[in-house]
């Protein structure tokens, strides 16, 4: 087990670097990430050592944020396995924006919480993979326009439920715009008692732009507070850093009838 007692910090560490102006800071928080043979791998090349990690993180700063008007930022899919952490990050506009570029990070660590050997996975599966982790990060912590900022300015949009809809349900209508993506989830939320997720992770596959996510929607409802869980799988497409298709394939019946008050009990949801 490595010394580092708080990972969140460590990712937040890890985007800042990219971030700093100051070649002397830079080059401090360098020495206390990385270990003195600390080595980052790209698709193309390695980079040994503080000098090597140091001219590597100074070249991206120039180029991305001094001169390109971009920040570096980490997404919501932190996760630590024993000497191992991996998450997303994105580079996005500083003045604010959907994500450019997207990459996953896999860093393994030394006993002193130094990073050891340093993974950057970019391309396209990477990049779906990091917005598709981040859409789901934001997606549990409940806020609209957080959520819409991985939507493209038009979206392909459909839920698997009749073109007409269904009365008790009223966020359930035709979308397409990044807008209507926020209104979507505000709406949700105004129907719904807010908690934290719970269950099992849903399960992502990854094939090119496109993902699908296979999980429960377990929500309780908020004006009577029955709680339901239903099934449900998402098609998701990543281009350009940002989600241009959702698709959601969800028991529909189930969600009906919780809100219209028909819904079977919890017990019976959970033996099914």
């Amino acid at each position: 087990m490595t010394a580092t007692p708080d990972v969140d910090t460590f990712v937040n560490r890890y985007a800042a670097v990219w971030n700093e102006p100051d070649p002397a800071l830079r080059r401090r928080i360098i020495t206390e990430l990385w270990a003195d043979d600390g080595v980052e791998y790209t698709d193309t090349s390695e980079y040994h050592g503080h000098d090597a990690v140091e001219a590597r993180v100074t070249e991206a700063h120039e180029q991305f944020v001094a001169t390109g008007g971009f920040v570096f930022v980490v997404a919501s899919d932190v996760l630590r396995h024993h000497d191992a952490v991996t998450f997303a990050t994105h580079m996005v506009p500083s003045a604010g924006g959907v994500p450019v570029w997207s990459g996953v990070v896999f860093a393994v660590l030394d006993r002193d919480g130094r990073i050891q050997r340093d993974y950057q996975f970019t391309g396209e599966q990477a990049s779906t993979r990091a917005v598709v982790a981040d859409f789901l990060g934001r997606l549990s912590e409940g806020h609209p326009e957080r959520i819409a900022e991985l939507f493209a300015d038009t979206v392909d949009w459909r839920l698997g439920w009749p073109a007409e809809g269904h009365p008790a349900v009223p966020w359930i209508r035709p979308r397409s715009t990044r807008a209507d993506v926020a209104d979507h989830f505000r709406a949700l939320n105004a129907f719904h008692v807010p908690q934290r997720p719970d269950g099992v992770a849903p399960r992502v596959l990854v094939e090119g732009p496109d993902a699908v996510v296979l999980g429960d929607i377990r929500q309780t409802v908020r004006a009577s507070g029955r709680a339901y869980t239903a099934r449900c799988a998402l098609h998701l497409t990543v281009e350009a850093g940002v989600i241009t298709r959702y698709h959601v394939y969800e028991d529909s019946l189930t969600v009906a009838q919780a809100l219209t008050g028909d819904a079977p009990t919890g017990d019976a949801l959970a033996a099914g």
